[in-house]
């Protein structure tokens, strides 16, 4: 079965809960199932070796992961308006993958947490449809047809699902915000299933 690739850094549990409702989206399609992956921390002092299986949690991602994905959720909670560098650190090393083309055409979408609701989270989205957009996939946000972003007071955005997490980093996502990443998962899926019934000739 075709799958999405859910990949995330977490550090408090909220970007880990974004992730796992878009992965719920992502299997309301028929065909398709989620993947969901993780980071390693990196160090500040100098380079670490992690444990290959985290002690909780998604596992790490492993280039293959992506390599054979139909399309991609990517998600981070920001750092000064950008992504989190566990996260920066693994798409660095994607260069293999970029040199083959292995992602071209494959869409996917991104997702984010903060904790401030003015904290850099459309800045954090857009910084990581960069090295997607150097990939050549296929970046979707989420329309206005999902309504809760006309209507939500905390997370939520047309460049991708986002979440208040407060400055303790203990609230849990809204019922819009949950909302708001299943549509996400099910748009990068049911874009897959379309695209991947397009090259087998409308067979698939």
């Amino acid at each position: 079965m075709a799958y999405i690739l859910v990949l995330y850094y977490s550090r408090h549990g909220a970007t880990a809960d974004m992730a796992r409702h878009i992965a719920r989206g992502v299997g309301e399609v028929a065909g398709m199932e989620a993947r969901l992956r993780t980071v390693p921390p990196v160090s500040t002092v100098c380079e670490a070796t992690a444990d290959a299986i985290p002690p909780s949690g998604a596992p790490y991602a492993e280039l293959d992961d992506l390599r054979h994905c139909a399309g991609l959720a990517l998600g981070s909670p920001t750092r000064f308006g950008n992504m989190a560098a566990p996260l920066k650190y693994f798409l660095e090393g994607t260069s293999p993958l970029w040199l083959a083309g292995a992602l071209a055409g494959k869409p996917a979408g991104v997702f984010t947490s903060t904790s401030s609701l003015h904290g850099g989270q459309e800045t954090t989205l857009t910084s990581m449809m960069l090295p997607l957009l150097h990939h050549g996939m296929l970046v979707l946000g989420l329309p206005y047809a999902e309504t809760d972003l006309l209507h939500t007071t905390a997370g939520g955005t047309p460049y991708g699902p986002s979440h208040l997490a407060g400055t303790a980093s203990d609230l849990a996502l809204t019922d819009a915000e949950r909302r708001l990443c299943q549509a996400l998962g099910r748009r990068i899926a049911r874009t897959a299933a379309a695209l991947i019934a397009g090259d087998n000739g409308g067979r698939a």
